[in-house]
């Protein structure tokens, strides 16, 4: 049985699903196997992805890009339901290894939503209900070595684990203390437990600011027939026609930059960063890492230290050609690593630049000065916060 046929059959999941109200979801799913699609599908698919051709094998990863209330995570819900009981994953288990459906939201109380709808969804199942073996307030374990769980938002948590299904909602929200780069780094954590047995990562969330890794999923994958990760974008109202109208339109009126991220997905302008995303675009070169020093060129450098555990450590260099500053160098090493290492690494860059001396914040006391000086840098702790706000 396939997913629109568990999707929509009347002692499956049907009575949950059922209507012309789930159409746009149905082609999604179908676009997501590489099922066949009929005309109205098609169109569908058209729409929502900003593609021509249509699928013929089905896709890894799929970024969701949609209205608030639009049905995503009851969808989200059921992918996670079909993935866990109707596919087969013993004859490629290893003895005592269990495949795993994880559901990872901005917070533990969001991954839990989809918890509920998925539990629900297996208990409105009778073959589906008998499958549940343990259950506990964050996982259910299922006769068949399968186990849902809710995971907190840390590529710690995520490692080690085969991966079946990785259900990451509303991605464009994900903060955390232990990384300036949640989502990016969750991801770059689940993807080895998902390629053990070809798992699907599915990205959702109504959008936000043009950064983060769902944006750069949007970006490269939009209207891309070649991309491997199947970009769908759709309203509130395109994803789920019930909802209704007036409630868009009063909050259009209470707030038009607000409601054009919640209810039509589209992107937040100008909150992504101090410039504009666009802006930084105009104004690089694509393809082109670095420039090489200049002799009698005078350059300029600055560091945001980090302890190696968690957060990234960073350096920019700089020179200016008449009114106009230039970045000619980033270097960025992430945690976890050793910081005495990447000082005499920044050091030896700074060097074949001329660099004697680097501006830095005043992170972790004298500790920047006392490492930066035995590589023979000097380290000074700039006047200015780095926050232009």
């Amino acid at each position: 049985m396939n997913v629109i046929e568990a999707m929509t059959d009347p002692a499956v999941f049907g009575p949950v699903f059922r209507g012309p109200s789930w159409a746009a979801w149905r082609a999604f799913l179908a676009s997501l196997f590489g099922l066949p699609l009929d005309q109205a599908e098609m169109a569908l698919y058209r729409h929502h992805t900003g593609r021509e051709v249509a699928p013929v094998v089905p896709f890894k990863e799929a970024a969701l890009v949609c209205g608030r209330r639009g049905g995503k995570s009851r969808i989200l819900a059921l992918l996670g339901a079909y993935l866990a009981t109707f596919v087969d994953y013993s004859d490629r288990l290893a003895p005592g290894e269990v495949a795993s459906v994880v559901i990872v939201a901005a917070d533990r109380l969001q991954a839990k939503i989809i918890h509920r709808y998925l539990i629900a969804l297996l208990r409105l199942v009778p073959m589906l209900a008998a499958l549940i073996e343990g259950e506990t307030q964050d996982s259910v374990t299922l006769t068949n070595r399968v186990t849902i769980s809710v995971v907190t938002n840390s590529h710690r948590t995520v490692r080690g684990t085969t991966v079946v299904a990785a259900l990451c909602d509303e991605l464009a929200f994900w903060r955390s203390e232990e990384s300036a780069n949640p989502d990016f780094d969750v991801l770059a954590a689940l993807r080895p437990g998902l390629a053990t047995l070809g798992g699907l990562l599915l990205m959702a969330s109504s959008p936000y600011a043009k950064k983060g890794a769902l944006y750069a999923a949007f970006r490269d994958g939009w209207a891309a027939d070649d991309s491997d990760v199947l970009v769908w974008k759709g309203t509130s109202r395109e994803m789920n026609p019930l909802l209704p109208q007036s409630v868009v339109d009063k909050a259009m009126a209470a707030d038009p930059a607000n409601a054009l991220a919640e209810y039509m997905a589209e992107w937040r302008s100008g909150i992504a960063a101090w410039i504009d995303p666009t802006h930084i675009e105009a104004v690089t070169f694509p393809g082109r890492y670095e420039m090489a020093h200049r002799h009698g060129q005078a350059y300029v450098a600055f560091c945001d230290p980090s302890g190696g555990v968690s957060d990234s450590m960073t350096m920019g260099i700089a020179h200016r050609e008449g009114d106009v500053g230039v970045l000619d160098c980033i270097r960025v090493r992430r945690a976890p690593f050793s910081p005495d290492d990447v000082v005499a690494e920044f050091a030896a860059t700074l060097a074949s630049y001329g660099i004697r001396s680097v501006h830095g914040d005043r992170y972790g006391g004298t500790w920047p000065s006392a490492a930066f000086g035995k590589a023979g840098v000097s380290y000074v702790p700039s006047e200015l916060p780095k926050s232009p706000f």
